[in-house]
């Protein structure tokens, strides 16, 4: 069984004391790549870092939005430049937040900022990897007129029309392992082409049982996505790998 994790962590405290031991479990495990998501410059360099250590590891970067709103857009800029220059394997994560109601002035500066990502990544010919909590209707609006390219949903919860039109536009959707227990992540995996689905985790976060979440937990939503398409887990892992390596590679 062939597994991946196109959304995590693993820079993140939370793995600070045992990430050695994490990563080995991932490789015992049949995990073959897991896209390490930066959030910010620190963020960042420590992913670009981890990488050079652990072929496991391919490092995307990015500016989590609500970051670009506390940091402003020269510093956004400036991070652009160095993403440009060190080669990343995707972008993320990256996106709209309007959790806080932030659709106004500091909304301005995250859809500048995801605007400039997603030339970057078309320019780059690397995948997006997209925040758009609270913010789904203006996350499409920016990715259609900018016509961007090899897009990937992260644990996308926006109304159901959102996500056919998400659908229709051509992107992909990475699936949580919060599918085995929400409805509407199961949506989702029922209405969305198989060939368009692909497994994350955001390790250290979206844990379904509570605790710290890691990359071994994608083999849990594999099983559950092979129950709801009548499939086997071999057969899902194995799709979606291929939807990875297609994407990413």
């Amino acid at each position: 069984m062939l597994l991946h994790d196109v959304h995590a962590h693993l820079d993140f405290s939370e793995f600070d004391e045992d990430r050695e031991e994490v990563l080995k479990d991932c490789e015992a495990a049949g995990i073959k790549a897991i896209v390490v998501n930066g959030v910010n410059p620190s963020s960042n360099r420590k992913v670009l870092e981890l990488s050079r250590k652990h072929p496991l590891i391919k490092p995307a970067f990015g500016f989590y939005p609500v970051h670009v709103a506390e940091e402003g857009l020269e510093k956004v800029r400036a991070e652009l430049a160095w993403i440009a220059a060190n080669k990343p394997f995707a972008l993320g994560e990256v996106g709209l937040d309007y959790k806080e109601g932030d659709g106004g002035l500091r909304g301005d500066a995250q859809r500048e900022a995801f605007r400039e990502f997603i030339r970057l990544g078309k320019r780059l010919g690397v995948p997006l990897i997209v925040h758009s909590r609270k913010a789904e209707h203006d996350v499409l609006d920016l990715l259609e007129e900018e016509q961007a390219e090899k897009v990937v949903m992260h644990c996308f919860m926006g109304k159901r029309r959102l996500a056919e039109r998400a659908r229709d536009l051509g992107c992909s959707f990475s699936i949580p392992v919060l599918v085995v227990k929400l409805e509407q992540l199961q949506w989702l995996v029922r209405h969305v082409p198989l060939k368009r689905l692909l497994l994350e985790t955001d390790a250290p976060y979206l844990s379904p049982g509570g605790g710290r979440n890691t990359p071994v937990n994608v083999r849990l939503s594999v099983e559950k996505i092979a129950e709801l398409l009548g499939m086997t887990p071999e057969e899902v892992a194995n799709q979606l790998f291929m939807n990875y390596q297609r994407l990413f590679l």
